[in-house]
């Protein structure tokens, strides 16, 4: 028991680019976790990706060991994405700890990720340590910021801690408030074993290594362990702790962060949010909130040249061993050969998988245009789930069809209120709150179609806004929509490539820049070319190429 007492797991919550990464960097760096000669900045992005848009995509885990107060305390650090898209990860990464640090950046105030992972804590019932960051910053506006925090979670003005991460000013003081207000986990030693598993990685020599957090009872090396989701036994070659490298270890127990090897070799047997047990003596209790990971947005992804398709299968499914929310099907195409169907959690995934595959495996790819998936009710009540556009039914055939909503969160700043409200109610959006936060923040909710948001709805925000607006969504439900395919006919052939699913009042506007566009990138031929979109037998846009003369 004396050592639980001593243990802290904590994360932090942040809105991109508020210096999360660098505090991280920071509290190993002061507590020599790490050694000089291994300190690179954001040493826990480690894909060269993550470095270059400056985001964390992947969560990562690592144990500080720190000395206060006459006593040796472990502190388990989980470091969590900070993106929209990752928040089932998030919520997971949450559900395995018991603080989080509120990391508010002193020039920017607060962003809508931030406050939706804020509520994700709270529900998670974490003690939260708030703390403005970049105080050193010119533009710091360190009062206004502390009033934001305040109403926001209503403590007092004197538990905001200020700090800069960058220069190291005001950490030792997290370090000690970690230590202080961070309750110790709770959890029997001597029950069965329950743990939460909140990440996986894929290494290529060891199989997949499952990251999880202990609730209950404790796991030595050997043992036969039980994955409660799926059921499958495997044997513990290896478990451990994990320090900047992974630490072998005899035996993790209640309430530490650790890892196991078991040699699993199928990405489909490990799922983030599953319970682990001991199948001699199993806890047939599942932690709760595990859910199957849902893909909100669908595109075709195809080689450039039809041969490399098998190489291509592979890249895939050594891709999904390391993110897991990746899922994908085959799929043909008239015009592009064989590919696959991808579904993916939004549109900054759907970009990192195509940089992945062009990074990591040398993949040049052909990607069809982002969708999502409908449901087609038929007149002879079949129900059609409907990813693609060529799976769409025949239009005589569908009764109705319901489109995905989502709740979309949209903080600014009050000057741009209308240009936002311009923005969604083109989008067929529908107004449903707008408070102000503070006198310099309103937040605006909207319900909206997830299919106006796929497009191009965050640049055109960003660009309305100049980038003073922060954007959040979770999907609500499905409603009746008229959802219509529309085709391109080029001299009356289709192209399935270029087929798309979109709203009716949408169709002759967006069929029309796609002839106008089509009719730039075609070469001229030795015989005219007419370009059309049609909906079903209906013509509603036309472009001619003239032949050469």
């Amino acid at each position: 028991m004396h050592r639980m007492k001593n243990i802290r797991n904590f994360c932090i919550i942040a809105h991109i680019d508020h210096g999360k990464s660098t505090l991280a960097d920071r509290l190993l760096e002061m507590t020599n976790t790490i050694s000089a000669r291994d300190m690179q900045a954001q040493v826990l992005d480690d894909m060269d990706l993550e470095r270059e848009k400056g985001i964390t995509i992947k969560s990562h885990a690592i144990q500080i060991n720190y000395a206060a107060n006459g006593q040796k305390y472990i502190l388990n650090l989980i470091d969590t994405p900070g993106h929209v898209d990752f928040s089932y990860e998030v919520s997971r990464a949450l559900a395995a700890c018991e603080g989080a640090l509120l990391l508010v950046d002193a020039t920017q105030g607060i962003q809508a990720q931030t406050i939706s992972n804020l509520y994700l804590a709270m529900e998670n019932d974490l003690e939260i340590i708030p703390v403005i960051n970049k105080i050193d910053m010119d533009g710091a506006m360190v009062d206004e910021v502390k009033d934001q925090i305040i109403e926001l979670i209503g403590c007092k003005p004197e538990d905001i801690l200020l700090a800069s991460a960058k220069t190291g000013l005001g950490v030792q003081g997290i370090l000690d408030a970690i230590v202080e207000k961070v309750p110790a986990p709770k959890g029997d030693p001597s029950a069965p074993l329950q743990a939460l598993i909140f990440d996986s990685v894929f290494n290529s020599f060891r199989g997949i290594i499952v990251y999880y957090r202990i609730l209950n009872g404790s796991i030595k090396k050997g043992d036969i362990v039980k994955f409660v989701s799926t059921d499958l036994s495997y044997g513990a070659d290896e478990v451990g702790v994990l320090k900047l490298a992974l630490d072998p270890r005899p035996e993790v127990s209640t309430g530490d962060v650790g890892y196991i090897i078991t040699g699993i070799k199928n990405a489909k047997e490990v799922r983030v949010g599953d319970t682990i047990t001991l199948a001699n003596n199993p806890n047939p209790q599942m932690i709760q909130g595990f859910q199957e990971v849902k893909p909100m947005v669908f595109a075709g992804i195809f080689p450039v040249d039809t041969d490399d398709f098998e190489e291509l299968r592979d890249c895939m499914d050594k891709l999904q061993l390391n993110d897991a929310s990746l899922t994908y099907e085959l799929e043909t195409s008239q015009a592009l050969g064989f590919g696959f169907r991808c579904g993916f959690l939004g549109m900054l995934h759907m970009e990192i998988i195509q940089e992945r595959l062009e990074r990591e495996f040398n993949q040049t790819v052909i990607t069809t245009v982002p969708n999502v998936s409908f449901v087609a009710h038929t007149s002879n009540g079949e129900v059609v789930i409907v990813n693609n556009p060529s799976e769409m039914p025949e239009p005589t055939r569908i009764e109705r069809i319901e489109e995905p909503y989502i709740r979309a969160q949209i903080i600014t700043k009050p000057d741009y209120i209308g240009n936002i409200m311009t923005l969604c109610l083109g989008k067929r959006g529908n107004l449903l709150n707008q408070s102000y936060l503070t006198t310099t923040r309103v937040e605006l909710v909207f319900e909206m179609p997830l299919t106006e948001i796929v497009f191009d709805f965050y640049d055109k925000l960003k660009s309305q806004t100049r980038g003073y607006a922060s954007f959040d969504y979770q999907p609500i439900d499905r409603r009746d929509s008229d959802i219509a395919k529309m085709d391109i006919l080029l001299n009356g052939d289709k192209v399935d490539a270029l087929s798309a699913l979109i709203h009716r009042s949408r169709a002759a506007d967006f069929g029309r820049k796609l002839c106008e566009k089509l009719k730039e990138l075609l070469p001229r031929q030795q015989f005219q070319i007419a370009i059309q979109a049609a909906i079903g037998a209906k013509v509603i846009a036309r472009e001619t190429i003239s032949a050469l003369r």
